[in-house]
């Protein structure tokens, strides 16, 4: 969103723990998918949120379809948030601004082949898409292939993360039919994944084929009959009632109404936001911010909203980057709050995710207890997030998953905190924050890439621009006869070939 840009909701880890698991999408999935799996049976899947760019790969709706294992990348994401091999195999740094990447024999869901030429071409599509995707905010780049084959990525600046980069899955890899009519971009049948999108209903439904000659082995499954369902209580019953297979994000209140056996608990990278319009209105007063962050109660919200199923806010990163607790810097600089006074201001948020409205209306008693007047507003997310960009409202609560963009914690700093940055909810501009993000985008050792991304941190919530609410826990539906289901924590994937019933 640039006036406004859109961006994603919704970042894998660039220095993230060791998980149990994998989730990049090959054939090493649950079970052995490189043997005849047999004609398998097709599995019904409810998603949280409908397409809402009309399935581009470019926005919203990339991480639907790398959840629903259609698209691919050059990279994908292993359990420790590092780049691993997806359609390329390997891949070396030439320069500090140039990476050739060694492709491995793979084939379009149209038949063609996957060669050097369509590669560099698919990739030279998203740079120039508008809006461009979340993953190249601040980095031209240019793909050319190379006469052995391979691919060269060149950066303007040096990028010392581009192999996390070009894991993002809205940097994924579509054959030429994709870009056949002028202005879209059409990922039916024309991508790479274990499983080929085949058909859309509008907004409320999709039908996906599994694709025989994927390069990391036959899905176990027939295909995938995809329902959306943003409703959280209609996603519970309809895998209590058999309707789907597997139900994604159950509200916390529908928790309890599902057998233990058929809820995934899965600690994330996601956490809910309140951010504090600093462009326009009420607060735009520093002192006014100061006051809203020192109203909120997170704890009530954790326990009472959540049901203990979150973490209380500590910071822009949460609990599950575990390096991030030991490297926190103290916010500093923050103004003095001001009595509100009864300042009246407009809240906004959306409930594709059940808990934030009612997270919003706690926010709105703990302010309005302070002395402001609160008006909320609640609507569905593709109905609210240009306004949200726009400055429409005075504070917004959102849910965010730092590490799905890119894979890396500085990249999303750029994107939401940044003045040039395409998801700034809060819509800061500081001088102060834009260098110091911009210093940490440069720095190639991890540990001190790490420090740099906590000081950026530090400056942020000095700012009083965002107030971190809590760190979420994602509870996943699952039948009980249902084997497989990839519980990402970076929320890229979902289903993938060892995914049955």
């Amino acid at each position: 969103m640039r006036t406004p840009r859109r961006r994603r909701l919704l970042v894998g880890l660039l220095f993230a723990p060791l998980l149990t698991g994998c989730f990049a999408s090959s054939g090493s999935d649950d079970g052995d998918s490189s043997s005849d799996a047999g004609s398998g049976s097709r599995l019904k899947v409810a998603l949280a949120f409908p397409p809402a760019e009309n399935f581009s790969p470019y926005g919203a709706d990339a991480t639907l379809l790398s959840r629903l294992g259609v698209t691919e990348g050059l990279t994908a994401l292993d359990a420790n948030g590092s780049a691993a091999p997806a359609l390329a195999e390997s891949w070396t740094r030439q320069d500090d601004r140039t990476w050739q990447f060694t492709l491995r024999e793979a084939t379009f869901q149209d038949g063609t082949a996957v060669t050097a030429a369509t590669v560099a071409a698919a990739l030279t599509r998203a740079t120039q898409a508008e809006p461009e995707p979340a993953a190249l905010t601040g980095v031209t780049l240019t793909a050319k292939a190379a006469a052995d084959g391979r691919i060269t990525v060149t950066t303007a600046e040096p990028d010392p993360v581009l192999p996390l980069r070009l894991s993002s899955p809205g940097l994924a890899v579509l054959a030429p039919k994709a870009f056949a009519k002028k202005g879209a971009v059409d990922p039916v049948g024309t991508a790479t994944g274990p499983f080929e999108l085949t058909k859309t209903t509008g907004s409320t439904a999709a039908t996906l084929d599994r694709f025989d000659d994927y390069w990391g082995g036959r899905a176990q499954a027939a295909g995938i009959d995809a329902r959306f369902i943003a409703d959280g209580t209609a996603r519970a019953n309809a895998l209590r009632t058999g309707q789907v297979d597997i139900a994604e994000s159950i509200p916390v209140a529908q928790a309890a109404s599902l057998d233990k056996a058929t809820r995934r608990e899965t600690a994330t990278a996601r956490t809910t936001y309140l951010h504090l319009n600093t462009k326009s209105g009420a607060f735009k007063d520093a002192e006014l911010r100061a006051a809203a962050r020192a109203a909120v109660d997170t704890s009530a919200i954790a326990d009472g909203v959540y049901e203990g199923h979150a973490d209380a806010g500590q910071g822009i990163y949460g609990p599950a980057l575990t390096w991030a607790e030991g490297k926190r810097v103290q916010p500093t600089g923050r103004a003095k709050a001001a009595a509100p006074d009864g300042t009246a201001v407009t809240l906004a948020t959306y409930d594709n995710r059940p808990e934030l409205p009612e997270a919003a209306q706690v926010l709105k008693q703990q302010l309005e207890k302070a002395g402001f007047k609160v008006t909320l507003e609640v609507r569905e997310y593709s109905r609210l997030e240009s306004d949200a960009l726009a400055g429409k409202f005075d504070a917004v609560v959102a849910a965010r998953n730092t590490m799905l963009d890119s894979g890396d914690p500085v990249s999303v700093l750029a994107s939401d905190y940044t003045s040039d940055g395409g998801y700034n909810l809060s819509l800061l501009s500081d001088k102060k924050v834009d260098q110091a993000v911009a210093e940490a985008e440069g720095v190639e050792d991890t540990a001190k890439r790490q420090d740099a991304a906590m000081a950026a941190e530090a400056l942020i919530l000095g700012a009083d621009a965002v107030v971190p609410l809590v760190h979420q826990r994602i509870i996943t539906g699952v039948a009980a006869d249902v084997q497989g289901v990839l519980l990402d924590p970076y929320e890229r994937t979902l289903v993938g070939t060892g995914t049955r019933r």
